[in-house]
């Protein structure tokens, strides 16, 4: 009889599915920066079909053209069609801001259960070197590392990945010392499990939620310092085309056609909004004092 009123009080727990419609589409700002950010997806991933010419394409007779009915968002300094350049340009804005977080997110997320978990020397030695990371801002040590390794695409992934991995240690760490008070870990370690298996079964599963959260926060985070390292010329190597380095080329002729900035611009501003909203959801969703 109890275990019947017992579940006829409690309400069911939302599946998986569940959780995930609530936070993108629970809100009407989430919903249009979920629709901004498929749409930018699909644009990277359809990047042949939809850019009108060849993004690396110039042409002496077609420099700083205004926009038209051929170019839409006009050319830049070396003819180039900026609409193309833009299109194309999405997909490695958009894969520096997927990749390095994930990345960023099971290193960090390593170093810290290991540095929580077993503590002692092992904790001291990582948060060290957390803390010691953590003393440069993200874009600052990035630039630092850029400036060492140079460009190219795996050289962006891992400057922005060591930029991210202090926040993700220290979170992971924190949660981790809280993780392991709990009765289920102690009685865990009382019956003799493995302490790969307690990590892997009981530590790790209840601390993403914080680590989830803070990813997807900083996509954003990670499409900005890379459009920052390119517009300093040490991201995407030129002529490959990043929102960064538009901004950058459209400076040459900032006043003569402004429209590669204009429209460079406006698709960092909107994709690093968009995420920023959607992760804001998330980490509402997942923190018990402010979820409904």
């Amino acid at each position: 009889m109890i275990a019947e009123e017992t579940a006829r009080v409690l309400p069911a727990e939302p599946s998986a599915l569940e959780k995930v419609r609530k936070i993108l589409f629970g809100r009407l700002d989430t919903m249009l920066a979920t629709g901004i950010i498929v749409v930018f997806v699909l644009i990277a991933v359809l990047a042949p079909f939809l850019a009108p010419y060849d993004p690396l394409a110039q042409s002496i007779l077609k420099i700083n053209r205004l926009p038209s009915s051929e170019n839409w968002l006009g050319t830049d300094q070396f003819g180039r069609d900026v609409l193309s350049r833009l299109i194309y340009g999405s997909r490695n804005s958009l894969l520096f801001g997927f990749i390095s977080p994930v990345l960023a997110a099971i290193f960090g997320t390593l170093l810290g259960v290991i540095a929580g978990y077993f503590g002692g020397i092992i904790d001291r030695l990582i948060s060290r070197v957390i803390d010691l990371l953590l003393a440069f801002p993200e874009l600052l040590l990035a630039i630092l590392i850029a400036a060492v390794l140079g460009g190219g695409f795996w050289n962006i992934i891992a400057v922005i990945t060591v930029a991210f991995i202090p926040g993700f240690a220290r979170v992971a760490r924190a949660q981790t010392l809280s993780v392991k008070q709990e009765p289920y870990v102690e009685a865990a370690i009382a019956v003799g499990v493995r302490t790969p298996i307690i990590i892997v079964r009981h530590i790790i599963p209840n601390i993403m939620a914080p680590i989830v959260a803070l990813m997807t926060l900083w996509v954003a985070s990670a499409i900005r310092i890379e459009a920052s390292l390119s517009f300093l010329g040490i991201g995407t190597r030129a002529p490959n085309p990043s929102w960064g380095n538009i901004i950058r080329d459209g400076l040459n002729s900032l006043f003569g056609s402004p429209w590669p900035i204009i429209g460079a611009g406006v698709a960092i501003t909107l994709v690093v909004l968009s995420f920023n909203l959607v992760g804001d959801a998330i980490r509402d969703a997942l923190d018990p004092s402010t979820a409904r």
